[in-house]
């Protein structure tokens, strides 16, 4: 009801690679690289390809005029990031990157809270997105500069950047645990300073019960709020999710906050929805191609670059 999906294209031997997954395609025209961007008729693409070659085909996306949504965070290569945002700017399509915890619910209402002062000066936020993977998962997270940190920790500095902006000071603290032999940075944590304190996003893929664990804290001057679980599934599984929330306003010791669960919301319906508002023109799309520039740019500074 808001797309129509015209084809897709498998340019870096996706089929070979991930046979398990070719089943979502049935029923689609599968098209050559040209021949999405050679047709003026397909206005938007989605690129979900590896991230390793992200900026590449979002890159060649934009120098075709075509609308696009992004998978997270970009490849692993600056200078290819930093030049795909100056095409995107001297364009006038809106550029749009996967974080999906952007639209989760909570999130979205802290950002508006946080907007109107709700909770006074920012303390430090603590953000953990944890989940336990095999070695085969782990040895693959070498192609990526800090590794887990690149791969899912991004989701956590772009909220961390979102709330707090640009810190001070970034110190990488990740590392490779080598169990099982996988040779991927597999536990990463960060920290970020900022004039009131210090911020930190730790993600690791060898903690048994790490997705239960998955939580964000923001503490300020006026209340604190923490979401857990961040994502918890509910019947019918992924991606269908509710998060938990705990809001703490009273100065006592014994306070046990206020709690509350979010209705089951699908993971990426929400950030799919606001894609095709930013593309037909009813909604401004708030995330600017500088601040996807400056939020890589710390990324790659959490990973250790």
């Amino acid at each position: 009801d808001l797309f129509e999906i015209v084809g897709y294209t498998l340019p870096e031997n996706e089929r070979e690679k991930f046979p398990e997954r070719m089943a979502d395609f049935e029923g689609y025209r599968e098209m050559t690289v040209d021949e999405v961007l050679n047709d003026p008729e397909i206005e938007a693409v989605t690129v979900e390809t590896e991230e390793i070659y992200t900026t590449k085909y979002a890159t060649l996306a934009s120098l075709a005029g075509k609308h696009i949504h992004m998978e997270k965070p970009g490849g692993t290569s600056f200078s290819d990031f930093e030049k795909m945002i100056e095409i995107v700017k001297n364009g006038d399509k809106v550029f749009h990157i996967g974080y999906m915890y952007r639209y989760n619910p909570y999130i979205m209402q802290i950002a508006e809270e946080i907007k109107n002062g709700d909770f006074g000066e920012i303390i430090n936020i603590e953000a953990q997105m944890n989940c336990i993977h095999p070695e085969k998962v782990r040895t693959w997270l070498s192609n990526f500069p800090g590794g887990i940190m690149f791969f899912l920790g991004c989701h956590l500095v772009d909220l961390i950047y979102r709330f707090q902006g640009t810190p001070k000071k970034i110190i990488p603290m990740n590392k490779k645990t080598g169990l099982e032999v996988a040779t991927g940075t597999d536990f990463g944590l960060a920290l970020f300073e900022y004039d009131k304190g210090v911020s930190f996003a730790k993600v690791s893929a060898v903690e048994t019960g790490g997705y239960a664990r998955r939580q964000f804290v923001v503490s300020g001057t006026k209340k604190t709020v923490e979401l857990k679980p961040f994502e918890k599934m509910v019947e019918g599984g992924y991606p269908t999710l509710v998060t938990g929330k705990t809001e703490y306003k009273v100065y006592n010791w014994r306070d046990e906050g206020e709690s509350s669960v979010t209705e089951p919301f699908n993971r990426y319906d929400e950030m799919m929805r606001s894609f095709a508002a930013y593309v037909r023109g009813e909604k401004v799309n708030p995330y600017t191609a500088d601040s996807e520039l400056e939020l890589y740019k710390i990324l790659l500074e959490a990973c250790g670059e």
